[in-house]
């Protein structure tokens, strides 16, 4: 019973409150489910069989029973017939109560007791069963049931004024499966809303025989755990952390000197310059950021969901690198600044560059302390940081206002317009351009993207990017700019820092600012220790409390050496957990409530101790500033690119952004990067080209819907658009070929030889017929798309899939002849393989095959018909493509043991055969390998799991040998092309097609053409003048004059022996009798007719005797088809002449234009 009751657990059918639900319940109940003694809570209501489903999400009402409060689903367990539901429901009275049932549990928990006192009923979801709850509920794993009043919550739920199975719309359906924000819920799939309901319920279990979906699955064994986890909001998290990040070293050690070489002027100029830059930037990740949910990686998530994994992996892997080597440089910033200090009190422990070796490792491993206790400690510390550094600006700004006159001899006087006027304009010295003094203040704007590579940590990443980032911009901005004119106002560019310098005597000719205020600095021509152009300390002595400015340096450079210790391994495990680079997937795995990458945190530690350790920063800075700015281009880029690609999928929240504006911030990062340092900027172009053109080689089977998929489809769809307006032209004729292969790994050979005449120069598809039960047919069409498609690419075939469901193969290859492809790409040439086994089949199955043949000429399509004498079709022999990859593939052949079925007739060799239900076809392939890699004399047959292995049979292994061999290099050969009738040029085209390919250019073209004896010369020249023409290479022109002679009388014999079966013998029977078996079996070879085509059908015995005479060694023959008139051959007659030509020879296509011109001399 456990099982029976756990049915309606699972199924989501409302039944009608109120004393007709048991009614109904009842009457429709089917006897069979009545003896069985089944649980039909609401199926048999609505028809339908009960059963698990993939469907997690569908609501179940049980009656609730009045007094005892407890399910209907009690009394029912004591028998299964109808009364026992008809007697809980009656106690009932209406009240119902709704289970959503929670996927992630396994076995059924039984519904707690509802409360039956209260008015309207209970209605209990189960994890995450409405809107109303909130999220931490959301997060819950187990069972919770939450009682609320039965008419606002379930009021939705019969909106339509009826029951029905179609859920309304709520987020839980658009989650992906291991959402962070509670469960993935599925929607009624339209089979089972839409669907014939089954008279037997199938015997998986699961109704109109689905099968649980992987994202079902996989919501089942996924429960978030809400507790412990910390997110930020935008402040904590985002504004702080750009701030921090943004505010280095530079704002109190280089502003000042900056200022004193471009003047106050460029100095805003400069800083404006890196603002836009920096803004745009912010604008596009903002973009980025609103367009949908942002899981943790920060700037690498960012790029690789936009621009697909090729940018995203090459971006990802330098920006993670170059945020860890930001560590050390920060780091040895902070110890450079310690070692002053000490150097001052003169306190050095070794020397200057061992000391900061030693403070450096030693700040480092705290840093790492900090960061593994966890992000809660390291937003704390972070706070902590902000405060100093704010606390640092202040004190500069104060001091500003307090001209001591200590501090007039090293250059500071306060505000004046004096020293306003003289700074405002630049002064550049030591070989320092505008350029230079730009490339040294940009990398104080970078840090921007400090609170998006925490994105997994934030609350709600979408405003809190936006947000943050642009905030922390403007507020960083203004105090740069603010300082910078600030400082330039109180303190001149030179100064001696000698108290003598004071005028005494008021001197008329100044011309400096400090000659007006009284001080003589005219002995700095020669160089001086003070003022802005030379003290870098210039904020510690013009603020009011200098140690606090030391502080601001310790926080400014300790706040971005930390936040660049968290952003490193977060962006490294983002890109692992992709797994882009499989040598780094230990990466991946994340420990602690907070999924905290400990190993990344270590890795990260050793590369910035090893950087810390060189301690030559001069050399690394401007790397870091250029790995920086190239993520930032290609933000920029990826805002325009999804822009461009006009994806309807790109509708980021943030509305503030435009697609040129992002192709400029894009430009001017590139710029920037020259301008910063030029062989750095090659270096990174460089690595960066380097691990995409990697990442496009690995190929990682990922899909995450890229703008660069979106333009991919724009281009194709632009192309084939601009295509159809143009009218083909015979020059540029391709055969472009619809091959009916069936299921396209079921004749290897067929598929290869094509495609090598087809690659990069036409169309290929390959089309299979589906027959068969319509129902069951059409499931495993979308099955098979997805499945053989994925076949095709894998194994580098430029080719389509297009199945159809037809009643018969006629009627499926016309729908593909008529309406495969798209504008000018359609096809125009029919392949099929050769009906091999047309003499032991059903006569019916030629009779269509042939039919194919009139179809294709009707629609003026050329035809091939492709014959390997060991056959095309190795569907029978399971586990081929183990096989064929073993040989193919490994250098030391291993034992493939290959289990065949003869239980089954095999499939008719022709090119379409007919796929039987998956459940016959689809085998479990079998694949046993040796452990020592020996190489074995032969391929092991397995008939059976239990048998012991016997050897492929000898017809089977030439099968498989033949299969592979167009995907080997074709040696010193030829290519036989027997140029019988004029069909337009498609017969000696496709053998020049192949050999233009690599396998084949070894190949030599023979022609062969029919002619008189009496002028054979004659006929050979004007060949090979045609030839010239046509300017197609070939080795020797062959013309046949014995062509009309009678063929062999054995082979005579032969043939009649073999039409026989096949005759209608009409002279033998009466007029009524032929007549009607003529009607019956249209098939069969009449007398008359068999003597009307007399010469023809010599002409093809005569032509297998000379095709085996001259063409037996040549690796493929390219041959006429000859034509049958429609209505006039039968299908008996026309094959035997088919089999009669190509018997006993070479791979030999049988090729047949449509008698348009497919080539021409004329340029």
């Amino acid at each position: 019973m456990e099982g029976r009751q756990q049915q309606p657990q699972q199924r989501g059918e409302l039944l009608p409150p109120g004393p007709a639900a048991p009614a109904a319940a009842g009457s429709e109940r089917r006897p069979e489910e009545e003896e069985e003694g089944k649980d039909v809570a609401g199926g048999g209501a609505l028809g339908r069989p009960l059963g698990p489903t993939p469907s997690q999400s569908r609501f179940q009402v049980d009656l609730v029973a009045e007094g005892a409060g407890r399910p209907a689903e009690e009394p029912r367990k004591a028998g299964g017939d109808g009364g026992a539901a008809g007697k809980g429901s009656e106690e009932a009275k209406g009240r119902f109560r709704v289970n959503f049932v929670d996927p992630s549990a396994g076995d059924e928990s039984p519904g707690e007791p509802g409360g039956g006192s209260s008015e309207g009923g209970n209605v209990s979801f189960q994890n995450g069963g409405d809107t109303v709850l909130s999220e931490g509920s959301l997060h819950s794993g187990g069972h919770h049931h939450y009682y609320y009043d039965t008419h606002t919550n379930t009021y939705y739920l019969r909106t339509f004024g009826h029951n029905t199975m179609d859920a309304v719309p709520r987020i839980d359906h658009y989650r992906h499966t291991a959402a962070d924000l509670g469960e993935k819920l599925i929607r009624p799939s339209l089979a089972e809303l839409h669907d014939e309901l089954d008279k037997e319920p199938f015997e998986d279990g699961y109704a109109n025989g689905e099968e649980g979906t992987p994202a079902g699955e996989a919501a089942a064994t996924y429960t978030p755990d809400s507790k412990g986890v910390v997110k930020f909001g935008w402040i904590k998290g985002v504004l702080v952390r750009c701030m921090l990040n943004i505010w280095g070293v530079m704002l109190f050690i280089r502003l000042s000197w900056i200022v004193g070489q471009a003047g106050i002027g460029l100095s805003v100029v400069v800083i404006g310059m890196a603002t836009v830059v920096t803004t745009i930037t912010g604008l596009s990740t903002s973009a980025i950021a609103t367009n949908g949910f942002v899981r943790g990686g920060g700037a690498y998530y960012l790029i690789s969901r936009s621009l697909g994994p090729e940018f995203g992996g090459a971006i990802g892997l330098i920006f993670a690198f170059a945020n860890a080597v930001a560590v050390a440089m920060y780091v040895v910033g902070f110890a450079e600044t310690v070692v002053e200090l000490l150097k001052e009190n003169g306190t050095l422990m070794v020397d200057e560059m061992n000391d900061i070796r030693i403070i450096g490792a030693i700040t480092v491993v705290i840093l790492l302390g900090i960061s593994v206790a966890g992000m809660e400690w390291e937003a704390k510390a972070q706070i902590v940081l902000l405060v100093i550094l704010v606390l640092a600006i202040g004190d500069f700004v104060i001091g500003t206002f307090i001209p001591l006159d200590s501090k007039k001899p090293k250059g500071f006087f306060g505000y004046k317009a004096e020293i306003f006027m003289e700074n405002f304009g630049p002064d550049f010295r030591h070989e320092e351009t505008f350029f230079s003094v730009f490339a040294i203040f940009f990398p104080a704007a970078t840090g921007i993207l400090a609170g998006a590579n925490i994105s997994g940590d934030l609350a709600d990443p979408q405003s809190a990017i936006p947000k943050g980032t642009l905030l922390a911009i403007l507020i960083t901005t203004l105090v740069y700019a603010g300082i910078a004119v600030s400082v330039g106002s109180c303190v001149v560019r030179d100064a001696t820092g000698n108290v003598n310098n004071t005028i005494v005597t008021e001197l008329t000719n100044c011309t400096t600012a400090a000659c007006k205020l009284n001080y003589d600095f005219s002995s700095c021509q020669t160089g001086c220790q003070y003022g802005l152009m030379n003290n870098f300390q210039v904020m510690s002595m013009v603020s009011g409390f200098a140690p606090l400015i030391s502080a601001g340096i310790f926080s400014a450079t300790l706040s971005s050496a930390l936040a660049s210790l968290v952003s490193a391994p977060k962006i490294f495990q983002a890109l692992c957990k992709d797994n882009i680079y499989p040598a780094f997937q230990m990466f991946a795995k994340g420990y602690g409530k907070n999924n905290e990458p400990l190993r990344g945190y270590l890795l990260t530690f050793l590369i910035a101790l090893g950087f810390i350790l060189i301690a030559e920063l001069n050399v690394i800075a401007p790397i870091i500033s250029n790995f920086f700015l190239a993520s930032y281009a290609l933000i920029n880029f990826s805002v325009f690119h999804a822009s461009l690609a006009k994806s309807p999928g790109w509708r980021p929240a943030f509305k503030y952004y435009n697609m040129w504006i992002s192709l400029v911030g894009a430009i001017l990062c590139c710029i920037v990067m020259f301008v910063i340092n030029w062989w750095a900027a090659l270096l990174t172009y460089v690595i960066v080209l380097g691990l995409y053109i990697y990442v496009t080689y690995k190929k990682p089977d990922v899909n995450w819907g890229s703008s660069t998929q979106a333009l991919t489809y724009l281009n194709a769809l632009q192309h084939s658009i601009r295509l159809s307006g143009v009218e083909d032209h015979v020059k540029n004729f391709r055969p472009q070929c619809l091959i009916m292969t069936g299921a396209p790994n079921a004749r290897p050979a067929l598929l290869h030889l094509v495609h090598a005449f087809t690659k990069n120069v036409g169309l290929m598809i390959c089309g299979h017929v589906h027959m068969g039960p319509r129902r069951q047919a059409m499931k495993e069409l979308s099955t098979d798309l997805a499945k053989y498609q994925r076949w095709l690419i894998k194994n580098k075939m430029k080719a389509f899939y297009a199945p159809v469901h037809a009643e018969d193969l006629r009627d499926g290859g016309q729908y593909l002849m008529q309406a495969a492809g798209l504008g000018r790409m359609r096809p125009n040439t029919l392949v099929v393989g050769f009906k091999k086994d047309w003499r032991q089949g059903d006569m019916r199955d030629v009779e269509t095959y042939i039919n194919l043949f009139h179809d294709a000429f009707d629609v003026q399509y050329g035809v091939v018909v492709i014959r390997l004498k060991e056959g095309l079709d190795i569907s029978h022999l399971q586990g081929q493509e183990e096989l064929l990859s073993s040989q193919e593939k490994s250098p030391c052949a291993k034992d493939v043991i290959v289990k065949v079925d003869y239980s089954k007739k095999s499939e008719t060799d022709t090119s379409i055969a007919f796929a039987p239900s998956s459940s016959e076809r689809t085998p479990t392939l079998h694949k046993e390998e040796d452990e020592d890699g020996k190489t074995p004399t032969q391929p092991l047959l397995k008939k059976d799991s239990k048998s012991p292995s016997s050897p492929l049979n000898l017809a089977d292994q030439r099968l498989l040998d033949a299969s592979t061999q167009f995907q080997k290099k074709q040696g010193k050969s030829n290519i036989d092309v027997w140029w019988l009738f004029d069909d337009g040029g498609l017969t000696l085209l496709i053998p020049y097609l192949i050999t233009t390919k690599k396998k084949w250019k070894d190949c030599k073209i023979r022609v062969f053409i029919g002619g008189k004896i009496n002028r054979i010369d004659h006929d050979r020249r004007a060949m090979a003048t045609l030839l010239s023409k046509f300017r197609i290479d070939f080795s020797d022109i062959m013309v046949l004059g014995d062509i009309n002679t009678k063929p062999k009388k054995e082979n005579i014999a032969a043939f009649e022996e073999m039409i026989e079966p096949f005759r209608l013998h009409e002279d033998d029977k009466e007029q009524e009798v032929a007549d009607k078996m003529k009607e019956d079996e249209p098939w069969r070879i009449t007398d008359n007719e068999l003597e009307l085509y007399k010469t023809k059908t010599y002409r093809q015995i005569r032509l297998n005797e000379l095709l085996k005479e001259h063409s037996s060694t040549a690796n493929i023959i390219v041959m006429s088809l000859p034509v049958a008139r429609k209505g006039a051959v039968s299908s008996a007659l026309y094959m035997a002449w088919l089999e009669a030509l190509s018997k006993d020879l070479p791979p030999i296509l049988l090729v047949r234009g449509n008698h348009q011109s497919v080539l021409t001399f004329y340029s």
